[in-house]
């Protein structure tokens, strides 16, 4: 028996990175590995692009062009990382090996092996955790602008947040929306100077602060929604018009997407993974970068530089 053949061929089906997730942190780093030569992988379990394809403006990304949206962004980004040789499989992590020198994954169609990881799994919308949040999605509730905004063309439209992305998604929906009154339980938006600017220059945006929504009404969609003054503890309702449907888009908050990770990296208390500046984590061989790690600014310039520094890094590590 040739052992040398079979190491050969045993070695050829290693990768020397495999990348899990492909949004704009995964992306970046999959245009700097297969630009170094690395033999590059990235997983995706739903749709190429990640978080950004549910945000319909990009105005602050450097080099963004005109009318730019993130699902224009993320497709760019995917064509260079095809451009420098990355391959890209659909697939469902379900198990991970971290131990060895040589990594396993797991997953629902295949097992792959790797010299090298980088989790870019980021992070999902969180719910307002009232009733029948589950029952109305897709009848009126839907946490993405870009996917659903459409479907309310003329329609009233409430969006449930106050943070950045509520505003964005806010702009977006306005193109659609007969109206949209953002939502939002602070006693002001919390966004970028520009962002506020613009959404007050948009003439059929409304802002309620110190708002927060309480219960969802309807019998099969929704068509109405209750929502509690905050500063006065007064009630409020707001109701469909002759269509008998409005549209809530809820952007309350986001949570990491690292549950596969617990137990076996240091994660901090919300569950996002901590790393050092190269973007280690606390496993050698393994990186973390974007929205599931622990940072102070989550955006796509600060996921596309974590790809960056953890690609980087995994070519020193590799040698």
């Amino acid at each position: 028996m040739n052992y040398n053949y079979i190491e050969a061929i045993y070695m050829n089906n290693i990768y020397d990175l495999i990348i899990i997730g492909s949004g704009p942190g995964g992306l970046s780093a999959g245009i700097y590995s297969g630009r170094a030569k690395l033999k590059t992988l990235i997983i995706e379990k739903k749709t190429f692009g990640g978080q950004i394809l549910n945000t319909g403006v990009i105005a602050n990304y450097p080099g963004a062009l005109e009318e730019d949206t993130g699902a224009s962004l993320a497709n760019r980004m995917l064509e260079q990382c095809k451009k420098f040789g990355a391959e890209l499989v659909k697939d469902e992590v379900l198990d991970l090996d971290l131990q060895n020198d040589i990594k396993t994954i797991k997953c629902k169609n295949s097992i792959y092996k790797t010299k090298a990881i980088i989790i870019a799994t980021g992070s999902k919308h969180k719910k307002l955790n009232i009733d029948r949040e589950d029952e109305f999605l897709g009848k009126g509730l839907s946490y993405c602008a870009i996917c659903d905004g459409h479907l309310f063309e003329d329609l009233d439209v409430y969006v449930a947040g106050g943070g950045e992305s509520a505003v964005k998604e806010s702009l977006y929906l306005s193109k659609f929306a007969k109206k949209v009154t953002i939502l939002s339980k602070y006693d002001k938006l919390k966004c970028s100077e520009y962002i506020k600017e613009k959404c007050t220059n948009t003439k059929n945006i409304q802002v309620i602060n110190n708002a927060k929504v309480t219960q969802l009404l309807g019998e099969d969609i929704l068509n109405g929604i209750k929502i509690t003054d905050l500063k006065i503890n007064k009630e409020i309702i707001f109701e469909a018009g002759e269509d008998g449907i409005i549209g809530l888009f809820v952007f309350v908050g986001l949570t990491p997407q690292t549950d596969l990770f617990k137990g076996l990296l240091n994660l901090d208390e919300k569950g996002y993974i901590k790393t050092n500046e190269k973007m280690e984590t606390n496993i050698k061989g393994v990186y973390a970068v974007g929205d599931c790690r622990v940072k102070d600014l989550r955006q796509v310039i600060t996921a596309s530089n974590d790809g960056a520094i953890a690609a980087i890094n995994v070519e020193k590590y590799i040698g």
